[in-house]
């Protein structure tokens, strides 16, 4: 994605898709109008109406919470661009490099920010915590280790990275072992993967980008057609994921992804519009950020119904100021982070790591 550098929505062999950055802003928003329905409730489940949340239509509160499965999308997108990344890296060093630049200035600042300002304001699992507990918890969500060790996440939205960097390196793992010492080298590593299906099912939809990635099927559905075609892909997916089960919802998933990728197609082309694709660019940063613009929203929002005021006006305004700040936060945090700070971090260690080539740049890859 970014900034001067190869975006991070580039195809199988390493041209930009539009689609594919346009895709990755819905599952940013999607995951991001969950939260609009979740964060009202102040962490209270097991009574009606709680919060500031107001009495909504069943039919309403079902389409709303679904938006939490934008990772799925998230999910998809990895498995499509990862492969061809590592290919177009030739190097396990360098791909791992531009990973770790990819994914982890972000997520470290906003990691340092909630240890910081969380237990000033008693954010959760701050309230009342010890020395001794605070240093475990920092480190173990520092290297995304918190669920193994049955700790407390930190960051809201940050337990979809321990599955992308568990993909990023059984991926490469697996991919070396294969070109090392072929089928039979490999073969442990893939049941692993298989083992890990079966365990964590979403994971699954990794496997619908690897797929796309590996053959050069799509499905051109052109036209309002194509955008119908989409939609109730994309509907039917969600809707398996709630009602079903994941591995059900690989079928719509398919579909969906496949349409998205081929050229000229209706949804395609509504992915391209120029407002999803900013969206897309900054989808990194409102994945992880929105959750600390929400945070005062929420607590100001508990605090404000408490006097009397009306949900609906709370919920509304929730609403129309979480998604503004939320953008504009994102938009800072990309551009100073994403793309300037990186691109320091870049110049500054590259060449410390990786002997540079004559009359060769070398890109922040996505």
């Amino acid at each position: 994605m970014r900034g001067g550098a190869r975006d991070a929505s580039a195809g199988y062999d390493g041209s930009f898709v539009p689609s594919v950055q346009g895709l990755r802003g819905i599952a940013a928003l999607s995951v991001l109008m969950d939260h609009f329905y979740d964060m009202p409730k102040g962490g209270m489940y097991d009574i009606l109406d709680p919060g500031f949340l107001p009495p909504l239509w069943p039919w309403l509160q079902s389409v709303i919470n679904v938006g939490g499965h934008g990772v799925e999308l998230f999910f998809m997108i990895s498995g499509f661009l990862i492969p061809a990344s590592l290919v177009r890296h030739g190097s396990l060093a360098k791909f791992f490099f531009d990973r770790i630049l990819r994914i982890m200035p972000v997520f470290i600042i906003l990691h340092l920010v909630l240890f910081s300002v969380g237990p000033l304001v008693g954010y959760k699992f701050f309230r009342g915590i010890d020395a001794g507990s605070y240093t475990g918890i920092f480190v173990a969500n520092l290297f995304f280790l918190q669920d193994a060790l049955g700790l407390p996440i930190a960051q809201q939205n940050a337990w979809t990275l321990t599955y992308e960097w568990a993909f990023y390196i059984w991926f490469a793992l697996t991919f070396s072992a294969l070109r090392i010492g072929g089928r039979l080298l490999a073969a442990p590593l893939v049941l692993l993967g298989l083992a890990c299906l079966m365990h964590w099912p979403i994971t699954a939809f990794f496997c619908i980008g690897m797929l796309f990635s590996a053959i050069g099927i799509r499905f051109s559905v052109p036209g309002r057609l194509g955008v119908a075609a989409g939609l109730i892909c994309a509907v039917a997916m969600y809707a398996s994921l709630v009602l079903f089960h994941p591995f059900i919802g690989l079928v719509p998933g398919a579909l969906l992804f496949g349409m998205v990728l081929a050229r000229g197609s209706g949804i395609g082309n509504l992915l391209n519009t120029p407002a999803l694709q900013y969206v897309g660019k900054i989808s990194y940063s409102l994945y992880l950020v929105h959750p600390f613009v929400l945070f005062p929203l929420q607590v100001a929002g508990l605090k404000l119904v408490a006097t009397g005021i009306d949900r609906w006006i709370l919920w509304v305004a929730f609403i129309g100021l979480g998604l503004v700040l939320s953008l504009i936060a994102s938009a800072i945090s990309y551009e100073l982070i994403e793309v300037r700070l990186r691109r320091l971090i870049d110049g500054s260690l590259r060449g410390l790591f990786f002997r540079p080539i004559a009359g060769t740049e070398h890109p922040v890859s996505p």
